[in-house]
This record gives structure tokens, sequence and C-alpha cells, in this order.
């Protein structure tokens, strides 16, 4: 297998550029980014719509990664229930070498082949659940040892990967690949590799969580009202709704916790 994720750097000799000169290469090659996602667009497609079909029958969506790949899935794991309302057990993103890897390396633990599996049991998974594997060069083996071990109990499987043809795309039934060629420091997957990451991340759990119902028109209507700036934002959407005053508005919105809520109780009362 080529990895493009370790071919050599398009630009020479950084240590010796201005700071202009830096931010202007970086920027050109994050440009890019967005084309190679939009290159693997029907694969993307695909694996929501599985997602979407398991989680609408009840099943859960696993994140599996290591390092940067990792903490993206714990990110977009973490967004999920303040952004669309639901439960914190429904997206879970795991990382190797556990939580305390998400802010310290844990040197190693990305060779293991079988705790991604362990961590996969601890949530007692089952056939109705999806996993998706994170690795930006596509050989990381606590991702691939969990891939394999779910393809063989019938669990749906996924990854996302920046290298073509890999190891952990092998292993899965519905793998995504976004090659983005060589990072401007020569193997720094955490950049144009963590990019393409983070927005197909996005886009899947978007996709899936508007699926699901937990967006009306375009509006968060289920968001969690976790700080005054997310209320503010209720109160505005339940006074486009409703014609109510901001009062009447963020009063009903407090009492019944969402907007879907607070818009539902005041469709009953004014019928």
């Amino acid at each position: 297998m080529i990895k493009l994720t370790e071919q050599e750097s398009n630009h020479q000799n950084l240590d010796k550029m201005s700071i202009a000169e830096l931010l202007q290469h970086m920027n050109e090659e994050d440009q890019t980014v967005p084309k190679a996602v939009q290159k693997s667009m029907p694969q993307i497609q695909r694996l929501v719509e599985v997602i979407s079909d398991r989680m609408l029958a009840g099943g859960r969506l696993f994140y599996i990664g290591a390092g940067t790949s990792g903490r993206l899935g714990i990110v977009d794991a973490s967004e999920c229930p303040p952004t669309f309302g639901v439960p914190h057990g429904m997206v879970i993103g795991l990382i190797a070498g556990g939580d305390a890897a998400i802010r310290k390396a844990v040197e190693f633990a990305e060779d293991d082949r079988n705790q991604g599996w362990n961590d996969l049991l601890a949530y007692s998974i089952t056939e109705k659940d999806v996993v998706l594997g994170i690795a930006a060069s596509g050989t990381t083996p606590y991702v691939i040892g969990a891939l394999n071990k779910c393809r063989e109990r019938g669990i749906a499987t996924g990854c996302i990967t920046c290298n073509i043809d890999s190891p952990v795309a092998a292993a899965c039934e519905y793998p995504i690949e976004v090659p983005v060629g060589p990072e401007f420091v020569t193997g720094s997957t955490r950049l144009k590799s963590g990019t393409a990451q983070k927005l197909v991340l996005n886009m899947i759990s978007t996709s899936v969580m508007i699926q699901l119902g937990r967006v009306e028109g375009n509006r968060m209507v289920n968001m969690q009202l976790s700080n005054e700036k997310l209320v503010d934002r209720g109160v505005k959407m339940l006074m486009d709704k409703t014609h109510q005053s901001y009062e009447e508005a963020k009063e009903c919105l407090i009492r019944e916790g969402s907007v879907k809520k607070a818009f539902d109780a005041w469709s009953l009362q004014n019928k």
C-alpha cells in the first residue's frame, strides 16, 4: 500500500519561510481538502443510509480511533447531545488509551489489536449498532482489530481514512476514503487529514440527526438549553414560530425544555 499520508511535503525548507509564507502555503494546501471530500460523497451517502436505518431501529453509533482521529470522533460524539438533544449514549466516541488519551498521548495504545473490541464490549455492543473506525493512515491496529471483530458478529462497520486500499478499509463494509495527499509538514496527519476527517464527521452526524427528526426546517429545535446563548437562540426560534413576546416565549421555553416541546405545547393551547 502506498501511504499518501506519509509522502514528502509539497513544500521544502519550511524553517526558512516567513510567517506570511507559512500561512499562505498552509491555506493553499487546506483548500484542496473539500475537493477530496467531494469525490468521496457516494461512499459517505452509503454509510449515512446504513447508520440512519440502524439508529431509527434503536441502534447506536460508535466512533473508534487513536490519536487525532480518536479525538475528532470524541468531539463529534460529544456535540450531538447539546446540538440535537439526543441521549449521551446514542453516539459514543472511543479512543485508544481511554479518556486519559484525550489530553495526553498514551504510548503504543494504538498498537493493541484487541483493546478496541474490549472497549466496545464495555458498552454491550449489539447487531443494532454501527461502528465507524477513524484512521488517517488506515493502518491503526486498535481500529482494525475492532472492525474485524464487529464484522465477525454481524455489526455494521465503516471507516474514514486518507489512504487508498488500506487495511482499515478492507476491514469494514462501508469505507470512506479521502486521499488528501502529502501533508504540509511531512506525515503530520493532524493537518489536512484531520481537517478531512472533521468535515466528513460533520456530514455524517448532521445528516443522520436530520434523518432522525432532530432538525426542523433548518433549526436545531431539540438543542439543549445549556447556556444563555442557546436559551436566547431558542427564544428567538420560538418567537418566529409563535409570534409571542420575548418574555412569553422564554417562559414557555424554560418550562418545556426545548423549542420543539415548547412549540407543541403552544400549538395545543392555541388550537
